[in-house]
């Protein structure tokens, strides 16, 4: 499976953006897909996943959205009322047999793509 993410960019604090993932190779509607970002000096974290059903870390929860077209192979993440720190690379990721208490486990994921950088400006 290849992922390409796209979306990022610089916006103001309280702004919006909308990244994309797009997956090609194989059809990853039984697969978990998730949003993983690492912001400068600090490790990679867990932002969303979903599997039917989403779930998010908490400091973004009311903030963003993740959602899934598999007839697309598609994943989005829909982010609001941005602040600085979520600047970051983000990275989709996808993978098999993650079962829930797994999903914001980066380990667990088989397929990463490509950083996208969001940039939130105060």
């Amino acid at each position: 499976v290849q992922l390409q993410a796209s979306g990022g960019g610089l916006v103001q604090t309280g702004g919006s953006l909308r990244l994309s993932c797009a997956a090609s190779g194989r059809a990853v509607s039984r697969m978990v897909m998730g949003w993983f970002r690492q912001a400068p000096g600090k490790e990679r974290e867990f932002v969303a996943a979903i599997k039917p059903y989403p779930s998010y870390t908490d400091s973004v929860k009311g903030r963003f959205t993740i959602s899934r077209d598999n007839a697309k192979n598609t994943l989005s993440l829909q982010m609001n009322n941005l602040r600085p720190e979520d600047t970051a690379v983000y990275y989709c990721a996808a993978g098999s047999g993650i079962i829930l208490s797994a999903m914001s486990t980066g380990a667990a994921y088989n397929f990463w793509g490509q950083e996208t950088l969001v940039t939130v400006s105060s």
